[in-house]
């Protein structure tokens, strides 16, 4: 199973992988920018999903709004 960004690269377990547009966090009233780095990130049992922790939170994000870094 491949997991691919938004320009097609495969990412890896421990990759850095950069947000592409604004995110609204579900449950939350923060807002993830554009630009933020996601370092150290693990891969799920979802092609389209990966862990990563964004300020000191665990989320998952889908990977159609990330970039490798």
């Amino acid at each position: 199973m491949d997991v691919k960004d938004s320009n097609g690269n495969i990412l890896k377990e421990g990759d850095s992988v950069t947000l592409i547009k604004d995110l609204k966090v579900r449950g939350s009233s923060n807002m993830l920018k554009r630009g933020t780095l996601v370092k150290n990130i693990r891969l799920t049992d979802s092609e389209e999903e990966i862990e990563g922790r964004v300020e000191k939170v665990q989320m998952v994000l889908k990977t159609c709004f990330l970039k490798k870094a």
